[in-house]
């Protein structure tokens, strides 16, 4: 598998955009990075595969039925897949499998979701022989680009993880900092956010939290600055931090917000995308490769934005 550091003026000039589509130039000049996709016998996922080549992110083996996948790649221009491969599976299962196989085999620098249930692809991902496992936790990280926000907001974990204890967030952190880092955010900043900024023992959201902090102070936590408890107003507006006297070297500033449970990370997810309009791309990390887990409700746009994070993660 390939990997490589983020130029350091490309870096620079991630931090200093903080916009979505300075990933995808990112990715772009990661030469030689390839994506597997399970199950591609999809419209919108040959929709999806079709901008990325059209942004020179990297080479696409698609697993799943030859026929139909063919017929999907002739009606959207042949000729603009020259960096396709097909690979026949008689079924959504066997993709799966054939994928994860890929990526196991350092054939593939990342996975990718095409029409086949979550369920059925995290069973492969999973398999003790052929599979992905790292041993630590996989949580969803989603990447945020808000409209007149200065910087970019990384989410986590809003999919995957119901109600993650102290340890499953330590690596739920650790996640998000490693994909922070890919993309040139040297030294996040994460929010253990809570409903308060206090330590109450009737919220364990917010014993977490702290607990993070006094982790993240002592070295237990690397790479990063973390501070909680947060709300979230004080963890993004240096405004709300002021007014609140709070004295801290995250909040206000915050790149990576932290949600406590998945019910929270689920309507901030949902609320950034519907009521702020954002734009977002998001990976699985956790695993040897990132995990682009696509769904139908996902615009192309963002479908994009996932696989130029995956490519860039990929490759840190």
């Amino acid at each position: 598998m390939h990997k490589k550091t983020v130029p350091h003026d490309l870096q620079k000039r991630l931090v200093q955009t903080m916009k979505l589509e300075t990933l995808i130039e990112e990715a772009s000049q990661c030469q030689g990075r390839t994506v597997a996709v399970a199950a591609a016998e999809d419209e919108e996922v040959v929709e999806a595969v079709a901008m990325a080549l059209e942004h020179r992110l990297g080479r696409f083996v698609l697993y799943g039925d030859r026929e139909r996948i063919g017929r999907l790649l002739k009606e959207k221009g042949g000729a603009r897949f020259d960096d396709v491969d097909i690979v026949h599976a008689n079924s959504v299962a066997q993709a799966a499998e054939l994928a994860v196989r890929a990526v196991h085999l350092n054939e593939a620098d990342a996975l990718m979701k095409g029409h086949v249930p979550t369920a059925t692809l995290l069973k492969a991902v999973l398999n003790k022989e052929y599979g992905l496992r790292t041993g630590k936790v996989l949580s969803h990280v989603a990447v945020f680009d808000v409209p007149e926000f200065e910087r970019l907001v990384i989410v986590t974990d809003a999919a995957m993880n119901i109600a993650p204890d102290l340890e499953q967030k330590v690596q739920i952190v650790n996640n998000a900092v490693s994909i922070a880092r890919s993309i040139g955010i040297e030294r996040p900043k994460v929010a253990a956010l809570a409903a308060v900024e206090t330590v109450n023992p009737a919220m364990p959201a917010t014993v977490d939290a702290a607990a993070l902090a006094m982790m993240q102070k002592r070295g237990q936590i690397e790479h990063c600055l973390l501070d909680g408890p947060l709300a979230l107003d004080n963890a993004v507006s240096m405004t709300a931090a002021k007014h609140k006297r709070i004295e801290s070297e995250v909040a206000g500033q915050a790149d990576i917000l932290l949600v406590p449970d998945i019910e929270s990370g689920n309507m901030l997810y949902k609320s950034l995308v519907y009521l702020a309009k954002a734009k977002v791309g998001a990976v699985i990390a956790g695993a040897k490769a990132p995990i682009v887990l696509t769904s139908r409700a996902d615009s192309a746009e963002s479908k994009l934005y996932s696989l130029a994070l995956a490519i860039c993660s990929a490759t840190k």
